[in-house]
């Protein structure tokens, strides 16, 4: 046996398959499978009359049964492990003892002709007959008792010779003993004579509405068992909500990949920045959680008891994954094969078919997670490229959801997307969404024009810029004025610092920056010994290899430039490798004359906004220069310095452009952009969204139970 010392396990459910698990209408089934993915920490345990293969074949072919812990087979004679789908032999060994084997029992029963052994069903450690309703004898039973043996007689059609031992009941009480379940943490489901020692076990129990009536009798008066009008998974069901074992859906479910908060050394953190899609959502669950009625559902490579464990108010659900799958789905398929299209770099682009792989099972582990959390005409708002494929998979099993998905990314043209081997499949599945969303105008072309002659259906389209928390950095920039070293535009002679905040990635283009400062102190000496470069640029998670050749680039060509041109202790590039607290940021914000975006494709960039923001708050000025492929150059226009990374030329005209501004100038330029960068604040933007995804939606009525 390999699990005597389990982990403490908060519920669980010992039920019947066949007219229990998989008795009464399909979407009751299905409502039964989402609410027990909803909660983990639920054991499942099958008490079947059935044998492993087949209850094998039936966890690979039906998609509504969920995946027990264990099962309780043979009607009680086998008991599973199903981590390893191993049998538990100390365990059946106590429960098989005196059993005289199937050719003894065989042969004593062979003189009664209204006992049909059932030759089509495998058996082990007991023998099945059918037995017609009135057929049983005292001659049957004193034939069994003579052989040693136990006997069940179900459904007025089966009759069961078991061990002396065996049984249901005795073999849930003894997996009971040796994980040391509490009966008051049992739910014990039933709807034949042969579960009936599960119900003399004294733990909490239901009986199906289509149960056979000899049970219903027989546990007539117990406390403790629940008699809904309501057939198998309907009525399990009932019984997990009337325990308040199980939540109801949710009527807004937000799917990321990622969780809002994160674990470090056992402990959860949350987000260190107040700006970014996190702390958006995290902003909008906390202020609007309850009238949303929504919950956020994110993976995590956690195992499922931590994942069962949460922040403190945040509505959250982690769906576990391997950590292989994981490095395959995010660190391979979505780094190194999606993200390259996604930045219009389809040179870059490598398909892995394991990873591939990877990806599919995790958006469907995924679609089936935040089906589980959703209520019937509910509204599913999903973010970015990392679940293209769930949208496809929600509208075949989920068709009443309301299906929106943002993207936080670029957006690439059509015929780069197309560059995309699995373009497709992922194009078929985009179209099943209601609504997709993204920050500029041009990125929402680009999914139109996609859409448009290929799919079977166009969602509904929306623009909706991010803007930042505003109000937060504005107070803690005042706080932090004292700690910035920066200039206020000086004259001639003072040092100035240009800075760029980003994480590794090619699509930031920092290689290309490195190359026109060197080409910027080439072109401009007077400059030499008076620019100084910070570039706060921390690697990215670790598993990720699709940035290396980048990194080791930028590496090199710092250390070349540092090298040339350092002199009398000073070097012009600084390059700040780890991640900071939010409030360094602000100091370096503060501190730096010009801020620096060459981003080959990027989404809103709200570095951009916290820059400005942080030097309106204080009275100070700095200058943007911005990629014009950035989502903010949209909104910001010629306002910003807007450069073109793929023009070594342009990049160093325009840093010196920034670099020769008078005080006056900056400051003119400052209050400018802080007067366009004003898009909807996080939780402000977040009501909108889902305000928009809901538009024009059905939300249809739940069906009529039976």
């Amino acid at each position: 046996m390999s699990s005597t010392e389990a982990a403490p396990v908060e519920k669980v459910l010992v039920t019947d398959l066949d007219g229990t698990l998989l008795g009464g209408d399909e979407d009751s089934r299905h409502r039964l499978r989402r609410a027990l993915d909803r909660h983990r920490d639920i054991t499942v345990v099958y008490a079947t009359g059935r044998n492993l293969a087949s209850v094998r074949t039936l966890l690979n072919a039906d998609l509504y049964v969920p995946w027990p812990q264990w099962i309780i087979a043979d009607v009680g004679a086998s008991v599973i492990d199903t981590t390893d789908m191993s049998h538990a032999e100390p365990l059946e060994t106590a429960l098989r003892t005196g059993w005289p084997g199937e050719h003894r029992v065989r042969q004593a029963l062979h003189r009664f002709p209204e006992l049909v052994y059932q030759d089509t069903v495998a058996q082990e450690g007991r023998c099945s007959y059918y037995l017609a309703a009135g057929r049983l004898s005292d001659e049957i039973t004193a034939t069994v008792a003579a052989l040693g043996c136990s006997w069940t007689h179900s459904a007025e059609r089966y009759f069961d010779v078991l061990p002396p031992h065996a049984g249901k009941g005795p073999a849930l009480r003894e997996l009971m003993r040796r994980l040391h379940w509490p009966r008051a943490d049992l739910l014990v489901a039933g709807d034949s004579l042969n579960d009936l020692s599960l119900f003399r076990l004294g733990a909490h129990g239901v009986v199906v509405g289509n149960a056979e009536p000899a049970l219903v009798v027989q546990v007539a008066g117990d406390p403790l068992v629940h008699r809904p009008a309501l057939d198998g998974a309907a009525a399990v069901l009932d019984a997990l909500e009337r325990l308040s074992w199980v939540r109801s859906p949710r009527r807004v479910v937000i799917g990321y990949h990622r969780p809002p908060w994160q674990r470090y050394e056992g402990r959860w953190r949350p987000p260190a920045s107040p700006n970014g899609i996190l702390p958006t959502l995290v902003s909008a669950l906390g202020t609007d959680a309850g009238a949303l009625d929504a919950v956020w559902a994110a993976a995590t490579t956690e195992d499922a008891s931590t994942a069962a464990t949460v922040p403190p108010g945040l509505p959250l659900t982690l769906l576990p994954l391997p950590p292989d799958q994981w490095a395959g789905y995010f660190h391979r398929a979505c780094k190194e094969t999606l993200w390259p299209a996604l930045t219009s770099q389809a040179h870059l682009i490598r398909h892995d078919p394991a990873a591939w792989a990877d990806y599919e099972a995790v958006n469907t582990a995924f679609a089936r997670h935040v089906s589980s959390h959703a209520a019937y005409g509910g509204t599913v708002w999903l973010h970015d490229y990392n679940l293209w494929l769930v949208p496809a998979l929600l509208r075949q099993h989920r068709p009443d959801l309301t299906i929106g998905l943002f993207h936080h990314t670029p957006f690439p043209d059509p015929r780069t997307f197309q560059r995309l081997p699995m373009a497709d499949q992922l194009l078929a599945s985009l179209a099943q969404l209601d609504w997709a969303g993204f920050h500029t105008a041009g990125f929402a072309q680009n999914f139109r024009g996609l859409l448009a002659g290929t799919a079977s259906r166009i969602p509904r389209i929306g623009v909706h810029p991010l803007g930042i928390d505003r109000k937060a950095v504005t107070l803690l920039a005042r706080a932090r004025a004292g700690a910035a070293t920066g200039t206020d535009g000086g004259e001639d002679g003072e040092e100035r610092t240009i800075l760029s905040v980003e994480r590794l990635d090619y699509a930031k283009a920092p290689v290309h920056k490195i190359n026109a400062l060197g080409d910027l102190l080439n072109l401009y000496p007077a400059l030499r010994g008076r620019v100084h470069y910070r570039l706060v640029c921390p690697p990215p998670e670790k598993g990720i290899h699709a940035y290396d050749t980048t990194r080791a680039e930028l590496e090199e060509a710092i250390a070349e430039l540092n090298g040339y041109w350092r002199r009398h202790g000073w070097k012009p590039v600084e390059y700040i490798t780890s991640t900071l607290p939010f409030e360094e940021v602000v100091d370096h914000y503060l501190a730096a004359d010009v801020f620096w975006v060459t981003s080959l494709a990027d989404g809103m960039n709200l570095t951009a906004q916290e820059y400005i923001t942080a030097h309106t708050a204080t009275g100070g000025s700095g200058v943007l220069v911005l990629s014009r492929y950035a989502g903010a150059a949209d909104y910001v226009k010629d306002h910003a310095l807007l450069t073109d990374p793929h023009s070594p030329h342009d990049l160093v005209d325009k840093l010196h452009a920034a670099l020769a501004m008078t005080p006056a100038q900056r400051r003119a330029h400052t209050a400018r952009l802080a007067s366009l960068l004003a898009a909807p604040a996080p939780a402000e933007w977040a009501r909108s969204i889902i305000a928009a995804i809901d538009q024009g939606s059905h939300h249809p009525s739940p069906p009529t139970q039976t």
